[in-house]
């Protein structure tokens, strides 16, 4: 199996002096926890710059560390990947079999309204490939189009929650807010409460809600990639 990560290269939280970048957890557990990696998944990591794309620095507090997170910061070879990552625009759909997009604030500013981003995930979509993405990355889908409308109308999906966004208090920094895309698009939105886990998966679309979505999203997608190809993976069920 070859799966695409696709990463923000935006570290800027709007105008508030503030770094963001991707949320730590969201690259580190699809990266480990027994889901790509682990599963011997061939795995691409590319940003919109290429290199080292950044991390939000609140991310890596150590509240917010998982054993995922840990097992990254011993694993040299991780470490040079991430640091290695090719660019955007240098990748096609042509040589993977699904994409995936970890979330963090930077994929609203960099990838939402990105075209290449739109064109690469529509070429996914219409060659019968799995799109996966979670947390704040629901928003790279906000000009994907399936034929004449937009990708997520009348698909169920998930994405961070107003009601998370509010919490952290980045409600009026953000520069529009998922939910209420998602929902304007068409999309049957659904959540659990704040901070659970929980992911939808609707034919070949898989969205997670929030930081905690990243195992069970990644998981999601290689069970759908698993049952498209036939063939056994490592990923527990849900």
């Amino acid at each position: 199996m070859k799966i695409l990560m696709v990463m923000t290269s935006h570290d800027r939280l709007g105008d508030t002096g503030r770094k963001t970048g991707f949320w730590l957890e969201e690259f580190a557990a699809p990266y480990y926890d027994y889901v790509f990696r682990d599963s011997g998944v061939d795995l691409t990591l590319a940003s919109v710059k290429g290199g080292q794309p950044p991390i939000d620095p609140k991310s890596d507090l150590p509240d917010n560390q998982t054993p995922a997170m840990t097992r990254f910061k011993q694993d040299a070879q991780a470490q040079s990947a991430l640091a290695g990552t090719v660019t955007l625009d240098s990748v096609s759909a042509g040589g993977f079999d699904a994409v995936f997009y970890p979330g963090g604030h930077g994929p609203m500013w960099d990838l939402a309204d990105n075209i290449i981003s739109t064109g690469l995930i529509e070429a996914f979509w219409n060659a019968g490939k799995p799109v996966a993405a979670v947390c704040h990355a629901p928003a790279v889908l906000r000009h994907v189009r399936d034929g004449d409308r937009p990708l997520v109308q009348g698909k169920r999906v998930t994405g961070f929650a107003n009601s998370e966004e509010e919490e952290i208090g980045l409600t009026h920094i953000v520069p529009f807010l998922v939910e209420d895309d998602l929902k304007r698009l068409g999309g049957l939105y659904a959540q659990a409460p704040n901070w659970q886990s929980f992911v939808i998966t609707d034919g070949r679309l898989i969205t997670g809600q929030n930081p905690a979505s990243s195992t069970a999203g990644a998981e999601a997608l290689l069970r759908l990639l698993s049952q498209m190809h036939d063939r056994p993976c490592n990923a527990s069920a849900a």
